[in-house]
């Protein structure tokens, strides 16, 4: 009986070792693949570009409503600040500020259908188990990518334009007084914003993709755990490295300010901890399939 068994343990296992082998390309083969994922992935960003271009002025609305938020907020305090404003130095600037928009607001319109073609790219390397779940891949991808921005959007960008706009003061001079540098008293040098439409979008724009990508490491780890790349056991032993490695990740991600980069790095540290806990089912699920064999 236990003969019988550990022989079918054994056509299985071998069923999918020929399955996956099955699935193999040659390298050229591969090389014409990533051409066409790539080629796929284009078109799927140009239809995103389209949809996002019509509504790119909804679009540009909806960016800048944490800054004129913000803005009113310090306004009450500084009213020589004025009213939020975004200027350009060129005719052009408009034009490619939108264009610019639209393209990276694309982006986020076909995530999913990018990730799908990521996860086709991928998958001949996989068990044909692993290989059914592409969909809900790409789906969940999509998901994070859009998740990460929003939360992004929520929580993030108004602290950060506080924090930045503090700088802005009605007198230099007054602070140089009450510091013991100013010879005059009557000296009025005001400090205020002077904001670029392209520097503006350029700024979220950063903050949005990088805190996009920042989301999608519960399920890179979830697909390192499955092809047993990564275990709970060397990314907890990691951890301590993990949080240098996040604020560096941070720096790199974000504008050069030190908000963005805290409110970015603490992210990544609870992340990559829900990641573990991932890694962990993930990985003592095989460990018992692999036993059970």
């Amino acid at each position: 009986m236990a003969d019988t068994q550990t022989g079918d343990e054994t056509e299985l296992e071998e069923d999918a070792e020929s399955d996956l082998d099955a699935s193999r390309m040659p390298f050229v083969e591969h090389l014409r693949d990533l051409r066409t994922r790539i080629r796929n992935s284009v078109y799927a960003l140009l239809g995103g570009f389209a949809i996002a271009y019509t509504f790119n002025q909804e679009i540009l609305v909806w960016l800048v409503q944490p800054l004129i938020h913000v803005w009113h907020q310090k306004q009450v305090a500084t009213p020589e600040i004025g009213d939020p404003s975004l200027y350009f130095g060129s005719l052009i600037d408009p034009f490619w500020a939108y264009f610019s928009l639209s393209l990276w607001a694309g982006i986020f319109v076909a995530s999913p259908f990018i990730f799908h073609q990521v996860w086709k790219f991928i998958a001949p390397g996989l068990y044909k188990r692993e290989r059914r779940i592409g969909v809900v891949f790409a789906i969940v991808s999509g998901l994070c990518f859009v998740g990460g921005a929003l939360f992004c959007y929520y929580l993030v960008l108004e602290p950060v334009y506080e924090f930045l706009l503090g700088y802005a003061t009605a007198n230099v001079g007054q602070i140089q007084h009450d510091l013991g540098l100013a010879y005059k008293t009557n000296v009025h040098v005001g400090l205020h914003p002077l904001l670029t439409i392209q520097d503006y979008i350029g700024f979220a724009r950063k903050l949005l993709i990088g805190f996009g990508l920042i989301f999608e490491l519960p399920l890179l780890i979830f697909f390192l755990s499955i092809i047993g790349l990564v275990t709970h056991r060397g990314m907890w032993r990691f951890n301590r490295w993990w949080i240098v490695l996040a604020f560096t990740l941070s720096a790199l991600l974000t504008p050069p300010d030190v908000m963005s980069q805290l409110l970015m790095a603490g992210p990544l540290v609870v992340l990559y901890n829900i990641s573990i806990v991932i890694s962990w089912i993930v990985t003592r699920r095989r460990e018992k399939r692999m036993a059970a064999m």
